[in-house]
């Protein structure tokens, strides 16, 4: 594991307030490794290590591929990339959209659990449907702890209430009070290793190479669970059911990943595109049988 503990945090709309909080209650002396995914459009410049850069003492920066974890500095994921955490390297990828977003919450929280286990501290705060909770349920099977922003506290409380109504939450708190318990959390000794079976061991190696390079038919993601009638609302794909405790993943064999709410807000979409597209051609044959009747 790294000599320092290592903190994940994820959020989405609603996220840049508590984020800034959190910036300017660190102390330019914090002893572990920041990284945080923000959902931000893969055609929008992030200005997100200039904005949190200027709140606190903290050195923040967007992370190059094989760049080193150093501790005492916040990391932020670039548009359009995942950003995981790979035997103290960060990796810097444009691997398959979970969640229909790139970065995903759930890619860095299930990297960092694979590689650093009871070492890492996973926090999701305010944003909307689910992304992070199926990697923060990762975190605490690996060992790890689970933070979340208070709902009630929460600009958008879809994905904190998803972890909490999901994962074993270790601690909640509001944003003003996250600082303070990052500070508490990292001085205490890391949990002991905790025994994680096998095949979960696996899966989670496979999804962390499948964010990394993609192949996911190739290196075997149809094994994880089961097929099922749906296909994947990006590419058409296949989707195989997996389960992780209580929560319910579709991952397709090109490599896309969904939670079943994201899954259903895709499926749903899809629909409506339908209807549209169907109204569209029965109006064009109308007025092609007014203009030849």
């Amino acid at each position: 594991m790294l000599p320092q503990r290592l903190v994940v945090i994820g959020a989405s709309a609603g996220g840049l307030g508590p984020l800034q909080r959190l910036a300017a209650g660190l102390p330019a002396d914090f002893p572990a490794t920041v990284c945080i995914v923000v959902h931000i459009p893969a055609y929008v410049p992030s200005f997100l290590p200039e904005i949190l850069g200027r709140a606190g003492p903290l050195p923040v920066s967007t992370p190059v591929q094989g760049e080193a974890l150093l501790p005492g500095r916040i990391y932020c994921a670039p548009p359009d990339h995942h950003l995981l955490v790979e035997e103290g390297c960060f990796s810097v990828t444009k691997g398959p959209k979970e969640n229909r977003v790139r970065p995903a919450v759930d890619t860095l929280f299930r990297s960092a659990a694979y590689s650093e286990g009871p070492n890492v501290i996973g926090v999701v705060l305010s944003g909307l449907l689910d992304d992070g909770t199926s990697g923060l349920w990762t975190i605490k099977h690996f060992g790890g702890t689970t933070v979340v922003q208070d709902p009630r506290d929460a600009e958008y409380d879809s994905m904190p209430n998803s972890a909490v109504a999901q994962v074993d939450i270790d601690h909640t708190v509001t944003a003003q009070d996250l600082a303070g318990l990052l500070i508490r959390l990292v001085a205490e000794p890391v949990r002991t290793e905790v025994e994680v079976h096998e095949d979960d061991r696996a899966r989670v190696a496979t999804e962390v190479s499948i964010a990394s390079t993609a192949h996911a038919f190739r290196k075997g993601v149809m094994k994880f669970g089961k097929v099922t009638p749906q296909t994947c609302p990006d590419c058409g794909g296949v989707l195989v059911q997996i389960k992780e405790g209580g929560l319910t993943q579709y991952r397709c064999h090109t490599g896309h990943a969904y939670s079943g709410d994201t899954l259903l807000v895709s499926v749903t979409e899809q629909i409506e595109d339908k209807l549209w597209i169907t109204m569209r051609a029965l109006e064009e044959a109308s007025m092609l049988l007014e203009n030849t009747g």
